[in-house]
């Protein structure tokens, strides 16, 4: 699944001592490390951890010529490099500063990578001034080179099979087994009958390269430019679905006021490029936002899972937000308007009954 992010850490950030639960593993690490080429000039009493991952896979930072290296530690059986390695080419044949694959050992899944920097632009953002807008816009310039580069049956398809997939986590991790709530025939079908309809939206939209998690927390800012991560799980999909992820961020909300201004230069821009977003930006406006509402169902699922399944319960801190989003973009759609009452009901919010006069 998506949203295996990587949280760089900082330097203030206390213990990077890298640490190992399976000696094998860690000698055949050490073994690896010891057989790169000595013009790399390495340095394993360096070895320290790069960032704090949700998935399996975690990164590590090495000194060596002409300065850090990151090593990216991935078991095999429990994570696949190959998309990893597809992808981070199929950036750089499009202009994308990504990392440059060293070298990869696909036995026992390690892969020696170029350095971004330990600074997202998460990290480099004031929260507490104006909204970055020059820094977004240079993500945008970076989606719009990322989706020109799109060609079909390159990677895999964000079909109805994986859409269906993704919104099932929202009942079956999020309803179930955190809100402890058993839903009944009614609620169920209100459920179905919510997915069929952002399902059907969503597959409306011509299909580019999506990347799945293009947000703050994955984009790299220095000196020589904006780079991208954490772009392993990409696929072939609608054309909203990367907008709806860097303006509906799964870790800080922005104004509604900045959300639209950047998607309408975004949409601008993209138009002009040729890149199928239509002629109306109110009809793609719409459908960013049911795009976004599919994904924070999934974003709640998955963070609900990794608070239960694998002990994470720091991630399960962001269910306002995501909740606020679904709330958000069901009271403005009459066809959504079930699922919002569902959800409300779900999380014991009461809204006062209001009457409204005028037409229907």
């Amino acid at each position: 699944m998506s949203l295996h992010t990587p949280a760089p850490l900082s330097p203030s950030d206390a213990d990077t001592r890298v640490r190992w639960a399976d000696p094998q593993r860690q000698l055949q690490f050490q073994q690896w490390l010891a057989g790169l080429p000595v013009a790399l000039g390495l340095q394993p009493e360096t070895l320290r951890a790069a960032s704090a991952d949700a998935s399996f896979r975690r990164y590590l930072r090495i000194d060596g010529t002409p300065g850090s290296l990151v090593i990216m530690d991935a078991p095999p059986d429990k994570e696949d490099c190959k998309p990893f390695v597809q992808v981070d080419q199929l950036m750089q044949q499009a202009g994308l500063r990504v990392p440059e694959v060293l070298a990869w050992e696909q036995t026992h899944g390690f892969l020696l990578l170029t350095d971004l920097g330990a600074q997202t632009l998460l990290q480099a953002m004031d929260l507490t001034a104006e909204p970055p807008l020059a820094q977004y816009l240079e993500a945008v310039d970076m989606l719009i080179q990322w989706q020109l580069a799109s060609r079909p049956e390159v990677l895999p398809p964000y079909d109805t099979a994986l859409l269906r997939r993704e919104l099932n986590l929202f009942p079956q991790w999020y309803i179930a087994q955190h809100r402890k709530v058993t839903l009944d025939d009614k609620q169920s079908k209100v459920l179905e009958e919510a997915f069929g309809r952002i399902i059907e939206s969503n597959l409306s939209w011509p299909s580019v390269y999506v990347h799945r998690d293009f947000m703050p927390r994955n984009l790299m800012v220095s000196a020589q430019g904006m780079g991208v991560l954490d772009f392993q799980d990409a696929v072939y999909g609608p054309i909203t679905y990367d907008i709806a992820s860097l303006m509906r961020d799964a870790f800080l909300s922005w104004d509604e006021s900045f959300c639209l201004d950047v998607t309408i230069r975004y949409w601008q821009k993209a138009r002009k490029a040729g890149l199928p977003v239509g002629d109306d930006f109110g009809a793609f406006y719409q459908g960013v936002e049911w795009m976004g509402l599919q994904r924070h169902l999934k974003i709640a699922g998955i963070f609900a899972r990794l608070t239960l399944r694998d002990g994470k319960p720091q991630y399960l801190e962001d269910t306002p937000r995501f909740i606020h989003y679904i709330r958000s973009t069901c009271s403005r759609y009459m066809a959504l308007k079930p699922l919002l009452r569902l959800v409300e009901t779900i999380e014991g919010i009461e809204v006062p009954t209001a009457f409204a006069f005028g037409r229907f």
